[in-house]
């Protein structure tokens, strides 16, 4: 169970209920960075696999939001087998902005159409768009109005959505929202307690919990690595620089103190939207970076490798990207 979300996981299960009932269900669940948007995804997707409901996953990732459908392409590549299937101009327009095959831009109305035919002949299905944010325009476009038409195809879309963000969200204005709040005194104080294992004076407690406003992830991170006699004289002063600022800047230090092989397969990694792991050791190679890079990046917690890749929370990919020069990007 997660700390102080009992309402919130709640409302994401109902969805999940409903579903296996016949009706589809949307949700964007807003919120600031480091708030719990991508936990509470998390507990989502576990939740649909125990209950018999196929999980696919997209990301918005900075690197790609000006390439057309990319984000798109990441959610329905698995079910592309099953586009033989749609009528001629849906399979054309979709083949197009695949880059299957040659022809003129495709009619993004046609796009959605089969997009919506192709993730409901999947269904039970939960589809989740992590960093929603990031997401191409074009991509964005297709997926709300997918959004706006599911019915009774058992498809869950939860898009979780950063605010403020490098957009206003406006391709998914209108559909049913979840703004995720901090945490309340008693629950941020819980899930300090997770993080620092220190006994920690009242006081010092108190002014750590007024600094992370309630935003677990700061709860998580700006204690880490910090001195002990540290928590004695709190942080920074709360006002200073915004909760999610701070964290993304504690994310980049710990990059930055990085062997600069590290570093650069940090960026790698931060540039390839899908977790494949065959894929960074191939573009790792190229740039002439050895597999033991990985280690001081995974030793600083900043990700992990296995068969997928996977950052800490979305907050270090975009920290990672935003701090790389433009010649490394």
């Amino acid at each position: 169970m997660l700390v102080g979300r009992r309402a919130e996981q709640a409302a994401l299960e109902q969805l999940l209920a409903r579903a296996q009932g016949g009706d589809s269900g949307v949700l964007v669940v807003r919120g600031e960075a480091g708030i719990g948007k991508s936990a509470l995804l998390q507990h989502m997707r576990e939740t649909a696999v125990a209950v018999g409901f196929g999980v696919q996953d997209a990301a918005g990732v900075e690197a790609e939001a000006e390439f057309a459908f990319a984000g798109l392409h990441q959610l329905c590549a698995p079910f592309l087998a099953r586009a033989v299937e749609l009528p001629e101009p849906q399979q054309a327009a979709l083949g197009v902005a695949f880059g299957l095959h040659e022809g003129a831009a495709p009619d993004r109305f046609l796009v959605g159409l089969a997009v919506l035919s192709l993730l409901a002949e999947a269904g039970p299905l939960l589809c989740v768009v992590d960093d929603a944010q990031w997401l191409d325009q074009a991509s964005a476009q297709v997926l709300a109005f997918v959004a706006r038409r599911v019915g009774a195809e058992r498809v869950v879309m939860v898009f979780a959505l950063r605010d403020p963000g490098v957009t206003d969200g406006e391709a998914f204005s209108g559909l049913p929202e979840l703004r995720l709040a901090g945490l309340g005194a008693s629950d941020a104080q819980t899930l300090l307690a997770t993080a620092v294992r220190a006994p920690l004076d009242d006081v010092v407690r108190d002014r750590i919990v007024a600094e992370a406003r309630g935003n677990p992830l700061a709860l998580l991170e700006l204690p880490r690595g910090a001195p002990a006699v540290q928590f004695a004289g709190g942080f920074e002063l709360p006002d200073v620089v915004s909760v999610p600022r701070r964290i993304e800047n504690g994310f980049q230090r710990r990059a930055n103190s990085l062997p600069a092989d590290a570093r650069m397969l940090l960026v790698v990694a931060a540039a390839e939207p899908t977790g494949d792991a065959a894929l960074l050791w191939r573009a790792a190679a190229e740039l002439g970076i050895a597999r033991e890079a990985a280690a001081p990046a995974e030793a600083a917690g900043l990700l992990e490798f296995d068969f997928r890749v996977r950052f800490r929370h979305p907050l270090v990919r975009s920290a990672v990207y935003r701090a790389a020069t433009p010649t490394d990007r």
